[in-house]
């Protein structure tokens, strides 16, 4: 059975992508928007087309969803470094994205899924990312009510972008998906340790238990590529 699912932005129309899930549901998100105007948009743009090879903004059918930690405690710190713009590795637009779940597990959507966002080298292109506040993985896997909610949040995006399951990755493993593609040779091997292979393995263990009950295609199996760095 075809559903609709509805994807908001704060201003713009709703846009609906078909899942092929009869039971999934999008979680309640609250709206907690960083500036993304035209300069920023500009910046974006122009950043794309130095690591990418095309002038682009718009998020388009994205493929990858990024699994991130913060690095503290609070929700307050990532939004304002988010909504700062400020330059990080000596380029703009800053850094951002387009999730954090706090620890008590609500989910925070800052930028509209058809904006791109700054989380991930290499897969800004096409990645959607989910910040959780936290220091570590396993903080992350250990607040039964932040874990809830983010396997929630991915399961629905899941469905929404029919993105396989291999394609949910760490910040730690996107070097090695087959969607990484960075044109600046400097930081062509540039990743960060949150979320390592073997948490992600357990994460999408349980994402996958639960896909497979609410009727959601996993895919096949992972398919890593060496990057050679």
């Amino acid at each position: 059975m075809l559903v609709a699912v509805a994807l908001c932005t704060p201003a713009g129309p709703r846009v609906a992508a078909d899942s092929s899930s009869s039971s999934v549901r999008k979680p309640h998100v609250t709206w907690r928007a960083i500036p993304f105007g035209a300069k920023r948009r500009h910046e974006t743009g122009g950043y794309s087309r130095r690591h990418y090879g095309v002038w682009r903004w718009r998020l388009r059918h994205p493929k990858v969803i990024v699994e991130h930690y913060t690095g503290g405690t609070s929700f307050s710190a990532p939004w304002n470094t988010f909504a700062s713009d400020s330059v990080h590795l000596g380029e703009l637009p800053g850094t951002c994205a387009h999730f954090i779940i706090d620890t008590d597990g609500t989910v925070y959507q800052l930028v509209s899924l058809h904006t791109r966002c700054r989380h991930t080298m290499g897969l800004n292109y096409t990645a959607i990312g989910i910040e959780h506040v936290g220091t570590s993985d396993g903080a992350v896997l250990g607040n039964a009510r932040q874990i809830r909610a983010s396997y929630r949040l991915t399961l629905w995006l899941m469905a929404a972008f029919h993105i396989q399951l291999r394609n949910v990755i760490g910040h730690s493993e996107s070097l090695m998906s087959p969607y990484h593609h960075e044109l600046v040779a400097r930081w062509r091997c540039q990743t960060h340790a949150d979320w390592t292979h073997a948490d992600m393995r357990r994460y999408r263990g349980h994402l996958k238990t639960m896909a497979r009950a609410a009727g959601i295609p996993v895919g096949p199996a992972a398919r890593w590529v060496d990057p050679h760095c």
